[in-house]
């Protein structure tokens, strides 16, 4: 048995804060407002997501995902120990767990929900799409919530709940292009049929009007769970609201889906450096 020492657990930190800045760069900005002391144990929270959301680009089918997501398990119950201490994000995350007591259901909810991933069946609901963010990007938001605060009352976890949701959904559609290529349909089968689409509209890779009033309906329920989040946000009085930062990007990408030039598969919705950081600085001060 390996023992983790103190130089391999700053390693592993520092090895979380560098992926999170490289390939997930809406929360590592979101994470300089965050005090120093708690910014480290952030990253390894999100460098985790980073592994299990990746896993289904990395593997050549199913099973082998599977296989994955279940050393993850392994590693987070503590039956892997000297892999795990091996590993830079699961030492860090590890640790993290440890020091402020973060609740293993949460990992194990957003494990589950990822297996969604790997078998490349459309989404077959909203409320599954909801069900699924909340799984994922909600209980991000409300781990983060628990490293930040002393305390995360009730409005501070049910603003994590859509703050999550409308991260999500804004993030799918922002890759919806990545997922046309990949043939992963994450809009709602219900939302296309609604509007008189289909899985084979989505494939075609044509910008049908049917298809851009389904992703319309999608901005408009990202929207709801957005003044959803502002509103609890102003009932909260804990610390942990800072957390909840990246959600404040949301509107801005959801606005470039509704220029004329859309077209949800080719458009690369993104920000320049100075106004994802001047939304996220504006954010913060209206926090304090």
């Amino acid at each position: 048995m390996t023992m983790v020492t103190e130089q391999s657990l700053e390693a592993g930190y520092a090895h979380c804060d560098s992926l999170l800045r490289r390939d997930d760069p809406d929360r590592w900005f979101a994470c300089l407002f965050l005090p120093a002391g708690v910014r480290p144990h952030v990253h390894a929270l999100y460098a985790f997501n980073l592994e299990i959301a990746r896993i289904r680009e990395l593997v050549s089918e199913p099973m082998l995902g599977e296989i994955r997501f279940q050393w993850w398990r392994e590693a987070l119950a503590g039956e892997r120990r000297s892999e795990a201490e091996s590993h830079p994000v699961a030492a860090a995350i590890l640790d993290t767990i440890a020091k402020f007591g973060l609740s293993g259901d949460r990992f194990s909810a957003m494990i589950d929900a990822r297996l969604f991933d790997l078998h490349g069946e459309p989404m077959p609901s909203i409320a599954m799409l909801e069900a699924y963010a909340t799984a994922t990007a909600s209980g991000l938001f409300h781990l983060a919530s628990e490293i930040v605060a002393t305390r995360v009352d009730d409005s501070l976890a049910a603003a994590a709940h859509h703050a999550g949701i409308a991260y999500a959904v804004t993030g799918l559609l922002r890759a919806l292009p990545w997922h046309f290529v990949t043939g992963q349909i994450y809009v709602p089968i219900e939302c296309l049929e609604a509007y008189g689409a289909d899985a084979g509209d989505f494939r075609s890779g044509r910008a049908l009007p049917e298809l851009l009033h389904a992703l319309a309906h999608l901005r408009g329920l990202a929207r709801d769970h957005l003044h959803a989040c502002k509103g609890l946000m102003t009932e909260s009085k804990s610390e942990g609201r800072v957390a909840l930062l990246p959600a404040s990007l949301c509107e801005a990408y959801l606005r470039q889906m509704e220029k004329r030039s859309y077209d949800p598969f080719k458009s690369r919705i993104s920000l320049p450096q100075w106004r994802r950081q001047w939304i996220l600085w504006r954010a913060a001060r209206a926090i304090v």
